[in-house]
């Protein structure tokens, strides 16, 4: 028996780390001015970690497209695994050489490209898609903000978000 309508129990959900973050955030002010030593030296760092916390649990918030997608995404010491309806593949994070959006396909895919494979197509809204923003984030030089505007203001073309090594000259821009 749930007291919380489901529809606000799925909001709540979808803010949980900027709502975890902005109580630990309070909860250091309050320790940070009402003790002194240790306890207020506690404060302030539960402030910034507070403050950090948010940051990412806003940035987490702008990547989750929902569920209820087809398949399934899986995260696994590196590897990540799209188990589809139709199609379905594995690539390994370490091996990535281009990460790309396609607006165009409906839902709009992810596309993981390693070298002597085929594209693994992952849609933005598979189950399991918020354990790629932790991969995603990882890649060396890919910038997290670019991805997500990206991600919400997609156009009528594939966006290449981030690659290993340029493939076009130094002059150009990918986004």
């Amino acid at each position: 028996m749930s007291f919380i309508r489901p529809e606000a129990r799925a909001q709540l959900w979808r803010w949980r780390e900027v709502i975890a973050a902005v109580l630990m955030f309070l909860l250091g002010v309050k320790l940070a001015f009402a003790f002194f030593g240790f306890t207020a030296i506690t404060g302030w760092a539960l402030v910034a970690t507070g403050l950090v916390t948010a940051i990412i649990g806003a940035q987490r918030m702008r990547f989750r497209s929902g569920t209820g997608g087809p398949g399934v995404v899986q995260v696994d010491e590196g590897q990540i695994a799209y188990f589809g309806p139709l199609t379905g593949g594995a690539v390994a994070a370490s091996e990535l050489e281009r990460l790309a959006l396609d607006p165009s396909s409906k839902p709009p895919h992810w596309l993981l490209e390693q070298p002597g494979q085929a594209p693994l197509a992952i849609p933005v809204n598979a189950e399991g898609n918020e354990a790629l923003f932790d991969v995603f984030a990882a890649l060396p030089g890919l910038k997290t903000e670019k991805m997500l505007s990206v991600l919400r203001n997609a156009g009528p073309h594939q966006v290449v978000i981030w690659e290993r090594s340029a493939s076009r000259p130094d002059h150009q821009r990918l986004h």
